[in-house]
């Protein structure tokens, strides 16, 4: 008897066959029935596991604090890919980019010198790849501020990091409990606290 029903998968399903030498970045827009989110990592599709309340509610809070404090050059988007190269298409949870990297409502992935930050919030399935992988990869493709995001009794805490040019990594800049104070990319001040309220207090 098959496996698949056990795992509340259809049994007619049809799982993508990987073609020799793996998945490239345009193939992850041709794919038929992918689930949403399903991410590109060194060739290998990525599929994610359903969102926890604290990764929702964080990413809603940062997002609207960026989206408010953000000047009129950067834009934010949430959920989106960074084509890295052929063979890398992470998706971030949240991404702050120049406008200029906006190409219209078609489109499903920015380029990596556009991104002025990008944010991944920790989920239990992503640890490695949110701590190690795709920081390692973001910053080797120049994308210059990064943060990533820990749960900790129930509160969101900011660890920022900025990039080192010359060797292509990240440096730690901050670790934030309570609130985020920052002046780069650009003039950021976020209650963490306000992570469960329907919308953020007003600074």
């Amino acid at each position: 008897m098959s496996a698949a029903p056990e795992h509340g998968l259809e049994s007619r399903y049809q799982w993508p066959i990987p073609p020799a030498g793996g998945w490239t970045a345009d193939d992850l827009d041709r794919i038929p029935g992918l689930p949403p989110h399903t991410e590109l990592i060194d060739g290998s599709l990525v599929l994610m596991s359903p969102q926890t309340r604290f990764h929702m509610r964080t990413m809603r809070l940062l997002e609207r604090a960026l989206l408010d404090q953000a000047p009129d050059e950067l834009d934010v988007d949430r959920e989106m890919t960074i084509r890295i190269d052929h063979k890398n298409r992470p998706e971030a949870d949240i991404l702050v980019y120049r406008v200029e990297g906006d190409t219209g409502p078609r489109q499903t992935w920015h380029r990596p010198e556009d991104i002025v930050l990008a944010v991944e919030v920790v989920s239990d399935d992503s640890v490695e790849r949110d701590r190690e992988v795709k920081p390692r990869k973001y910053a080797a493709a120049g994308v210059r501020y990064f943060w990533r995001v820990e749960e900790e009794r129930g509160l969101p805490v900011v660890y920022s990091y900025e990039l080192d040019p010359a060797p292509h990594v990240y440096v730690p800049t901050g670790i934030h409990r309570e609130r985020l104070e920052l002046k780069e990319p650009f003039a950021i001040s976020i209650d963490l606290t306000a992570i469960n309220r329907r919308r953020p207090a007003e600074d």
